[in-house]
C-alpha cells in the first residue's frame, strides 16, 4: 500500500480494461495523492435524530454526516472515472465527535490517502463555522455502472 508520506506522486489507475481488438491494455487516468472533494449543506430537520424519533435532541446525525462525508469522497474521485465508470463506498471509519443543530453549515472535505491496487483510502472530515464535528476515513472502488447493473440482475435470489 502506498501512503501520502512515502510519496506525492500517482500512486494508481482505475480499472485496467483489454482492448478485444488488440488484446492490449488500456488504463484509465492516473490519481494523485491529495486529490480532493468537498460537499457543503446547511442542517434541516430531517438531517436531525429528531426526524428519526421524536424523543432524540434535534442534532444532525451521524449517518447524514457520514452520507455528507461520502459525497465529498466521491467528488474527489469521479473526474479521473471515464465512460461509465463510478466509485462506490467500500468501508467508513468515522468518529462523531461534535454536536451541531438545525441551521448549522456543514463542510465535509475528502483527500486521497493511499490506493492498494483495487481500493482508495480517502481521509474525510466535517465541521460546522465552529467546530470540527467528525473525522476518519472512507474506502472506494472504482465500477462500472453497466457492469454492476448487469452482475446484480444475474444474482440468484
Amino acid at each position: 500500500m502506498v501512503r501520502a508520506n512515502d510519496s506525492d506522486r500517482i500512486v494508481g489507475s482505475f480499472l485496467l480494461r483489454h482492448q478485444r481488438e488488440t488484446k492490449e491494455a488500456i488504463v484509465a487516468k492516473e490519481i494523485s495523492i491529495g486529490a480532493h472533494g468537498e460537499a457543503e449543506e446547511t442542517v434541516q430537520f430531517e438531517h436531525t435524530l429528531t426526524s428519526h424519533h421524536p424523543q432524540l435532541p434535534p442534532v444532525y446525525s451521524t449517518p447524514d454526516m457520514i452520507r455528507l462525508m461520502e459525497t465529498a469522497a466521491f467528488r474527489a474521485l469521479q473526474p479521473y472515472c471515464e465512460g461509465d465508470e463510478i466509485t462506490v463506498g467500500t468501508s467508513i471509519n468515522i468518529e462523531h465527535r461534535g454536536a451541531t443543530g438545525i441551521g448549522s453549515h456543514i463542510k465535509a472535505e475528502a483527500t486521497l490517502e493511499s490506493f492498494d491496487g483495487r481500493f482508495y483510502t480517502l481521509r474525510v472530515s466535517a465541521g460546522d463555522d465552529v467546530q470540527e464535528i467528525g473525522r476518519g476515513t472512507v474506502g472506494r472502488a472504482v465500477v462500472s455502472i453497466s457492469k454492476f447493473q448487469e452482475k446484480m440482475k444475474n444474482r440468484k435470489r
